[in-house]
């Protein structure tokens, strides 16, 4: 089990006080919704090859921060720079599945609406998926069983040999959401994030990668709420050091 006593009265607790606060995030969330900049999905392919060496399968799948939004194109935004950095060393083949709002349910529902263009097995599928699961307030259990749907069918259906799941990002810190709706979609995050660590340390080829970087203005797109071009780096950096390490080291 991964809530201890004093998590659930913590959960508790977390509960009632949102009842509490219920109008004030109502409003506040339509707020931000009304407000709140839309930035496009990044431009550019979303499929290719590049570099020289042993052959390496890489899939990017997720929600807007795999699609690139907050970047001008894929080049800079986590595909283009995983694959950039893996392409150092390998030959790498790679594609990007991902579109914007989506839950960790709906990613797999677009997964399998797919075309693949990756042939069996892919070497390494980095994840990108619960910032819209904590605003659409998907249950921890709904979370969970979301998960293990999500990896279940990328391990059976494509062999994957490696699954790297980002962290959540810290969201009580986005410029983008007032207060107390940053807090309280912190705490969800937070909660997600948690149970997102277990999963992977729970799979044998599950690796929770820890996005631990600054929140500082570079790292953030101009809708105060993606990552910046320079943010998508470190990302894809921190992901190519995982798949050349075959995923032995779990961070957090």
């Amino acid at each position: 089990m991964v809530c201890s006593g004093h998590e659930n009265h913590k959960e508790q607790s977390m509960k009632l006080l949102t009842l509490l606060l219920a109008p004030w995030l109502i409003v506040q969330g339509k707020r931000v919704r009304a407000n709140t900049v839309r930035l496009p999905e990044a431009k550019g392919p979303r499929h290719g090859a590049q570099g020289h060496g042993e052959l390496l399968r890489v899939l990017v799948l997720g929600d807007s921060a795999a699609a690139g939004v907050g970047c001008e194109c894929q080049t800079e935004a986590v595909s283009g720079q995983l694959a950039q950095a893996l392409a150092q060393t390998y030959h790498v083949q790679w594609q990007l599945i991902a579109q914007s709002s989506l839950t960790c349910a709906g990613v797999l529902d677009l997964l399998k609406r797919s075309v693949v263009a990756l042939n069996d097995p892919i070497d390494a599928v980095l994840v990108s998926v619960g910032v819209n699961d904590v605003t659409r307030r998907t249950t921890v259990s709904q979370w969970r069983d979301d998960l293990n749907a999500l990896s279940r069918y990328l391990t059976e259906t494509f062999q994957a040999r490696q699954i790297i799941y980002t962290s959540l990002p810290p969201m009580h810190v986005f410029p983008a959401l007032p207060q107390p709706l940053r807090w309280y979609l912190g705490q969800q995050a937070r909660q997600l994030d948690k149970h997102l660590q277990h999963h992977c340390q729970t799979m044998t080829n599950a690796v929770y990668l820890d996005l631990n970087m600054p929140f500082e203005p570079q790292f953030i797109a101009t809708d105060g709420y993606h990552p910046s071009a320079a943010a998508a780096t470190i990302w894809g950096q921190a992901a190519a050091a995982l798949v050349q390490r075959g995923g032995d080291q779990c961070s957090g």
